[in-house]
């Protein structure tokens, strides 16, 4: 204790200032924040859904429609490829979640099945012949194709994965900070936003496929007859919102989708000065439009939004710069949405809100007030216990060092920017009931020294490193149980966890060092005959 290293007193030192100065922003008023210098830290705790309010969606994945969706692809593959082979077929179709097709010749079938075998599907380890489609051949000339198990459930969790990232893009551009977003169970979301006012246009937003495709009008039939039902093969009748008809035969397929597109942007016509959205592509995506509209020119081409055209206009000359502008009947805030989607991405498969629900910011405010007064309480409880039971001094010591815990715990929150939740703060109240136990192993030892008639210094060196093995092994198996809950918890229990991991480290630095450094202090500077808590 004599002999303090001078490391130990820099580590505490440094602690106290680190915690003083990330600690702050969270009490100085937003306009005294402001006018602080760049270089000062300014980061905030971050309010949880149950403190500052906000909105809460269970969103399901229809993995369902991405597998029709996969058939229908598979159905215009089979197409193509028979059409460029000069295979004639008949009764191309999809059923029972398989895609048939009869072939015209029985001495073509053998060779359709293998043209279909080697350009069909993709690689798949482990699938029926090494990929994810089986192909088989029955009576009267017929082809059966259809996707295996392990490619269905393999394509359905990663529907998922993906949509999990593309509402975590979508949620950033809105400049919602720091939303939770979260797996739960096979295909559902769950998707909590603090501070969102608007729940339905958070809602629209998350919610919409975005898929965006350019596609060109089927022109070889009167639009009359496709109405009736005479819809040309590899085409398709989708609704329109162009306004000069209210559907338009388009050519099933795409042109450019909105994969490759690098960017979108709302802004406004030049000559009409109406909300429009300005997009970018890639090199890919250029040279194919590029390609589409040299080849098109006086042709219509339609932009497809989710199966909708938003618009179809007449290729007046090639659009060889790799960028444009998609017109409709936006405002300014629907043009910006719709940038925000196409920048994001698409949906791997469509959005279900299976659950809605609002959080008030007063229900908030009041769970925050709740917070501070069970923390006060809480902090004033362990006060006067440990004034009662070791003193003015030893005790005050020990709620220094508790005063100091609490400040690296929302310093390390707001440095890490960490979400703090209602769970959270019970963690918090629970690191500081918990942190004094270190402070009580510690005190009891040197009771029991000084009882066994060592000497004061004694007492207290054999009071720090007799009872280290036991707040070591106490606070690993805390630290572990909290890591376990992080790690297979979800929403309230992570932030309950993640508050309770901080804090049992904080709270063993603050209970051993701070306590230690302090106590060394005060032995030099009054050279005690007895310890004043025996």
């Amino acid at each position: 204790m004599l002999n303090l290293s001078r490391w130990k007193v820099i580590a505490v030192v440094l602690s106290v200032i680190f915690g003083v100065v990330f600690t702050l922003p969270n009490v100085l008023p937003q306009k005294t924040l402001d006018s602080l210098p760049g270089f000062v830290p300014k980061q905030r705790l971050n309010l949880g859904l149950d403190l500052q309010g906000g909105s809460y969606l269970l969103l399901e994945v229809d993995t369902q429609a991405l597998r029709a969706e996969r058939l229908t692809n598979l159905v215009e593959d089979v197409r193509t490829l028979l059409r460029e082979q000069d295979i004639a077929f008949t009764e191309l179709r999809q059923a029972n979640g398989e895609v048939g097709v009869r072939i015209t010749d029985p001495a073509q079938v053998s060779v359709a099945a293998r043209a279909l075998r080697n350009s069909v599907g993709a690689p798949l380890a482990g699938a029926p012949g090494g990929r994810d489609i089986t192909i088989s051949t029955g009576d009267d000339q017929r082809i059966r194709l259809a996707f295996v198990q392990e490619a269905i459930n393999a394509e359905a969790s990663r529907a998922v994965e993906q949509s999990i990232e593309i509402i975590r893009r979508r949620i950033d551009e809105l400049g919602t900070r720091e939303p939770t977003i979260l797996r739960q169970g096979v295909n559902r979301v769950v998707v909590q936003a603090p501070g969102e006012s608007d729940p339905e246009r958070l809602k629209n937003v998350i919610g919409q496929t975005a898929k965006l495709t350019f596609q060109m009008v089927d022109e070889s039939v009167p639009l009359q007859e496709a109405l009736a039902g005479r819809v040309p093969p590899g085409s398709e009748l989708l609704p329109s919102e162009d306004g000069a008809s209210p559907a338009l035969l388009v050519r099933r397929r795409s042109l450019v989708t909105g994969e490759m597109l690098t960017d979108a942007q709302q802004s406004f016509d030049q000559q009409t000065g109406q909300a429009v959205v300005t997009f970018r592509f890639n090199s890919q995506g250029a040279r194919r439009f590029g390609d589409a509209t040299a080849q098109n020119i006086g042709k219509r081409f339609a932009i497809v939004l989710d199966g909708k055209v938003i618009s179809a206009p007449v290729i007046q000359t090639a659009i060889t710069g790799g960028s444009g502008q998609i017109t409709g009947n936006f405002t300014p805030e629907s043009a910006n949405d719709l940038a925000v989607l196409l920048r994001a991405g698409a949906l791997p498969a469509p959005l279900t809100v299976e659950e809605q629900k609002t959080v008030g910011a007063e229900l908030g405010a009041d769970a925050v007030k709740a917070g501070q007064v069970s923390t006060g309480v809480g902090f004033a409880a362990i006060l006067v216990f440990m004034l009662l039971a070791y003193g003015g001094l030893f005790g005050g010591i020990s709620v220094i060092a508790l005063l100091v815990n609490g400040l690296l715990i929302v310093a390390v929150m707001s440095v890490t920017q960490a979400t703090l939740t209602l769970p959270g703060i019970a963690g918090l109240i629970l690191t500081l009931a918990v942190a004094v136990d270190a402070n009580v192993l510690i005190y009891e030892r040197m009771r029991d020294e000084i009882r066994a008639g060592r000497s004061v210094i004694a007492s207290m060196e054999a009071g720090f490193s007799r009872a280290m093995s036991t707040i070591i092994d106490a606070n690993v198996t805390t630290i572990l149980a909290a890591l376990i809950m992080f790690q297979f918890g979800s929403g309230p229990v992570r932030g309950f966890a993640w508050t309770l991991s901080i804090g049992v480290v904080t709270s063993v630095f603050a209970a051993v060092l701070v306590t230690q450094v302090l106590l060394a202090w005060w032995y030099r500077a009054a050279r005690p005959k007895t310890l004043p808590i025996v």
